[in-house]
Formats: structure tokens, C-alpha cells, sequence
């Protein structure tokens, strides 16, 4: 891990320094995807066969999950079954609390105006896979849509090597309520929930994590009209700690790690005002790697991984809000004083003992978060993201006469005649008797 003084660097050097890295074929990858959708666009279910065969190297029987693979839940050992359902409960506590709740509002005497509450009807839940299972993403997609009531979640998934859905994927989606499942996985099933083919339905909705692939899909489908709107930019995993003299430095390095490990593309940074603890965090980092399994992919990913050494704390929470991190861990003394600096961020984890770790699987927090930066504008994953919010109005007669002159002026204002006329007509016509037809 490399150790940068930030003082020293240039205005260039420290844009370098937070430069998420990039996938070296990115300049091809939208054409590719664009091909992939306009061929399950004109083909359906037979382009979805050919494509798992071609990029998963699966010839798959049927595309969606049967009931035959469903019991091969039963495999799954009391203890996994146990820690998915408490990691579900967590969940769902914190994204109740989280429901959104209908509003009424007189803004003025007759004017009454509304907010009602309506669920997504069908929404895509996209579960990656690569080279892990990830059951944690397929409760942090199923229970928000849950509890938003939205009536439709069809959720998709790449297949295994043995055409099979990972029992621990299967399970999850299962305790969830979720009993619809395609093993179809990439820019394949971005395209197929965007769409529809015979098999699958379109979704009105995409929401879920994935490679460079799966999020150029996502940002084409959204933008076509004819396709389906997505979620968010949540693409490969990156967490930015701060953290001072008095953290550990394995902690520190075991964060770093974690991350890190998801994808080539992931980042791990360490922002800090101690030289000490960056040098023991780097010396901890170094043992820690080969303690772990995932080394091709740490291989890759650890390239961008970097320790900034800033003169204070204040210089190190000008450099989280420069990047705007995933996940920021904030590892120092009085770290809920610090959270008030904190303006742009997925998600963060405040003191020694809050591994980022938790907030992936089980605290209760949503998973899905923005990423390259996008946390600026980005809220992480939620029910609000699960529906609808419709405003309603309506006016007494009396109201309408006291604020037509009003929207008159305004429209007078944009020139906009047709909006006045609308108004009055209303306010030329006679009072209207009550019961009169």
C-alpha cells in the first residue's frame, strides 16, 4: 500500500489520488451491451439461451428456477439458515421504519393538497454472482420491495456452471417471499427485465449491483423510452476509512481488505493524520492478504489501494468530501463529532467496532449504495425507492375564486394563455348551486 503525503501533492496529484480505476476494455463495453439488448430485444428467450451459453457456459433447460432446484434448499445447513434469517429481521426493522407515509396539507383555506403512497407494480431484482453467491443482495433487493407491497419482484440471477441457483441465494429469496426466479444473468438481464420475453416479464423498475456490464445496460435501458427506469450507480464496491492514532491498525487493514475483495475495480483508501498508523496499517495489510482466499482478485484490487497522510483531521474530511466514498469508516476519537462534516457518503460506520462487514450482511442498513462518487446526489437503497409518490389537489369554489388571480398573473407572467383561459373561465362562470345538475 502506497503512502501519500497530501500536503506535498500537486492539485493533478491528488485528483490521481482519488481516481476511482477504470476497466481497461470500458471503451468497448457499451457497444457490446448495446448489441446484447437490441438481440433479446428481437430474439426473447432464444437470444437469453445463447447468451447464458456463450458467457456463463450454460446450456440451460429452463430459465427460470424449477421446483425441483428450490428444494435443494434443504441442503443448506441450521446455521446458514439461522443467519439469514436474523440478518432478514434486522432488515426489515430498519426498512419499516423507513415506509413512507401518506401527506395532507390545507395550504390555504379550500386548497387542499396530497401525497398518496402507491408501490412499484413489478419490480427487477438483479442478484450478481460471479465468483460468490451473494444471498445478501438478494434480501437487500427483496425486503424493501416487500414492505413497499410492490405486488410483482422478479428476480434474476446467473446460473452455476451446473445450470443451478446457489441454495443460499435460493433460501433467501424464499424466507423473503420472492418466488419468481431466472437464472439469467449480465447485460442479458438488465435487457430481458427492460423488455420482457416470452418468459420474463417487463419490470417498471431494475434495482441490484453489477459489473461494468450490467451497469452500462442499466444506464441504456434507462435512457431509451421504451425501456424501464433503474435505480442507481452502484457499481464496483470502494470504502474510503479515516481513522487516527488511536485506531488498530489490523482493523484498519482488515476494512480495507474486505472491500477490496469484491471486485478488480474495487478501492480501498486510508485517510489519516497519523504517519504511524498508515505505515502499521500498510505493514497489516501486507500480512492480512495472504490470510484470505480471494488473491487473484486482491491482486488487482489492491493496486488502487492507497494511505493519504493528512496534516489534521479537518484536511482528511476535506478528502471524504472530495471522493465521496461508498462506504467511509470513521475510526477516530470522538468519531459522532466528525459525523456532522460528513456531506456526501453511501453509507458510514462510526467508531472502532462497526466493520463495514455488518452493514453488507446484517445490521439493517441497505447495501446497494452509490458509488464513483455518485454519493453526491445519491441516496443508498430504501423502500422510498420501491414506490410511487402521487400528489392530489383540490379546490373549494370559494378557493378558486380567492387564487385565480394568481395563477392568472403567473400565467400572464409565462405568457401561457390556454393555462389562464382554464382559470377564467372558472372565474367568469356563476357560483354554482349545490345539488344543481
Amino acid at each position: 500500500m502506497r503512502i501519500l503525503d497530501w500536503n506535498s501533492l500537486a492539485t493533478s496529484a491528488r485528483r490521481a489520488a482519488l481516481r476511482r480505476p477504470q476497466a481497461p476494455v470500458s471503451a468497448g463495453i457499451e457497444d457490446g451491451v448495446r448489441q446484447i439488448i437490441e438481440r433479446v430485444r428481437t430474439e426473447g428467450d432464444a437470444a437469453l439461451r445463447a447468451l447464458t451459453l456463450q458467457y456463463d457456459g450454460v446450456a440451460l433447460k429452463a430459465l427460470q428456477v424449477t421446483a425441483e432446484e428450490w428444494s435443494a434448499t434443504e441442503s443448506l445447513r441450521a446455521e446458514a439458515r439461522d443467519a439469514l434469517r436474523r440478518a432478514i429481521t434486522n432488515v426489515q426493522r430498519f426498512h419499516e421504519a423507513q415506509r413512507p407515509r401518506p401527506l395532507r396539507v390545507e395550504t390555504e383555506p379550500g386548497v387542499l393538497c396530497e401525497q398518496v403512497i402507491r408501490p412499484i407494480g413489478a419490480v427487477g431484482l438483479y442478484v450478481p454472482a460471479g465468483t460468490a453467491p451473494l444471498p445478501s443482495t438478494a434480501i437487500m433487493l427483496a425486503v424493501p420491495a416487500g414492505i413497499a407491497g410492490c405486488p410483482q419482484r422478479l428476480l434474476c440471477t446467473p446460473p452455476r456452471v451446473d445450470g443451478t441457483v446457489h441454495a443460499a441465494v435460493l433460501e433467501a429469496a424464499r424466507l423473503c417471499g420472492v418466488g419468481t426466479i431466472f437464472k439469467i444473468g449480465g447485460a442479458q438481464a438488465i435487457a430481458a427485465l427492460a423488455y420482457g420475453t416470452e418468459s420474463i416479464p417487463r419490470a417498471d423498475k431494475i434495482f441490484g449491483p453489477g459489473n461494468a456490464y450490467v451497469e452500462a445496460a442499466k444506464r441504456l435501458v434507462s435512457q431509451d423510452p421504451e425501456g424501464t427506469a433503474c435505480d442507481l450507480p452502484a457499481g464496483p464496491s470502494e470504502i474510503m476509512v479515516v481513522a487516527d492514532a488511536s485506531a488498530r491498525a489490523d482493523f484498519v487493514a482488515a476494512d480495507l481488505l474486505a472491500q477490496a475483495e469484491h471486485d478488480p475495480l474495487a478501492q480501498s483508501i486510508l485517510v489519516t493524520d497519523s504517519r504511524l498508523l498508515a505505515e502499521g496499517a500498510a505493514a497489516e495489510l501486507h500480512l492480512q492478504r495472504y490470510e484470505v482466499t480471494r488473491t487473484t482478485v486482491l491482486g488487482q484490487s489492491l493496486q488502487a489501494c492507497h494511505a493519504i497522510v493528512c496534516p489534521d483531521l479537518d484536511t482528511a474530511m476535506e478528502v471524504v468530501q472530495a471522493y465521496a466514498p461508498e462506504h467511509l469508516v470513521l475510526d477516530v476519537h470522538d468519531p459522532r463529532r466528525w459525523l456532522n462534516r460528513v456531506q456526501s457518503a453511501g453509507s458510514v460506520f462510526i467508531g472502532r467496532w462497526s466493520a463495514p462487514t455488518f452493514g453488507d450482511y446484517c445490521s439493517g442498513p441497505n447495501h446497494v449504495l452509490p458509488t464513483g462518487g455518485s454519493a453526491r446526489s445519491f441516496s443508498g437503497l430504501g423502500v422510498r425507492d420501491f414506490v410511487k409518490v402521487i400528489s392530489v389537489q383540490e379546490l373549494s369554489e370559494p378557493a378558486a375564486r380567492v387564487l385565480g388571480p394568481t395563477a392568472l398573473a403567473l400565467a400572464s407572467l409565462e405568457g401561457l394563455d390556454a393555462h389562464a383561459n382554464a382559470v377564467r373561465r372558472r372565474l367568469d362562470s356563476q357560483a354554482e348551486t349545490r345539488g344543481t345538475p
